[in-house]
This record gives C-alpha cells, structure tokens and sequence, in this order.
C-alpha cells in the first residue's frame, strides 16, 4: 500500500498538478485577458499603468510579471465587468495599500514631502545661483 502511495504521489507531482500551480496559472490568464469593449479595456490598461507593482516597486502593474501585478491586473478588469469606474477602483486600492500604490499619489497628509522638497531644492539651488553670480559682478 505505502508503495502504491508513493508511486501516485510521484506521478501527480510529475504531471505539475500542484494547487500553487494551478493558482498561479489561473490568475496569470485571468489577467491578461482583455475587457470585450474595446473602450473599457483602455480606461483598465490607463489605470492599470498608473498603479505601482507592490512586489517590484519599479514597475507598473500593467507591465510587471510578478503574480501579484496579475492579482491587481485581473481585479481591475472584474471590478470594470462588474460596473465599477477607474475612480473607484483607485479609491479602493489607495484605501486597502495606501497612497504608495499610486504613481501620483495626492496632495497632503503624509505626502506633502514628495511635493514640498523637489520645490525647495529648486529655490535653493536658485539662491545658489543668484548669490554667486553677485559675487562675480
């Protein structure tokens, strides 16, 4: 009996019919199949672009392979069949991963330092230069 187990262990590995396998390979057709209106595939493909990959952080979800850009491609697309706008889907992403999941994240709270210092290296480094071309003259 324990060989017989073994034996039909062994060959349903072989075969790949792992669960993580099937999942994986689920989620990766899912995601990559496109929205029927043509119009409502492009407003996904938009959004999709403007979302950070959480896994490599340097890319969007729309061009990263990583499994979870497949999980948030497939849910931006069935969240678009079932009637939501790109509005609310950012909305709900920002409210589940926070401002971080967004290329351009808003304005305010915990943000205002991505705004704030780009500006303040600019008027510095104007300063700079108005403080050394007085010198010169």
């Amino acid at each position: 009996m324990r060989g017989v187990l073994l034996l039909l262990a062994a060959a349903v590995s072989g075969l790949g019919f792992s669960p993580v396998a099937a999942q994986e390979g689920q989620a990766v057709s899912m995601a990559d199949t496109q929205l029927p209106d043509p119009v409502m595939e492009a407003e996904a493909r938009e959004l999709m672009e403007s979302l950070r990959c959480l896994t490599c952080q340097s890319q969007s979800i729309a061009d990263s392979d990583a499994a979870m850009a497949a999980d948030m491609r497939h849910l931006v697309r069935s969240r678009m069949m079932a009637g939501e706008t790109p509005e609310e889907i950012r909305g709900w992403l920002v409210e589940r991963y926070g401002d971080y999941i967004s290329y351009a994240p808003p304005a305010g709270g915990g943000t205002w330092p991505l705004y704030a210092i780009p500006l303040l290296i600019l008027l510095g480094g104007i300063a700079l230069f108005v403080r050394r071309t007085r010198r010169g003259s």
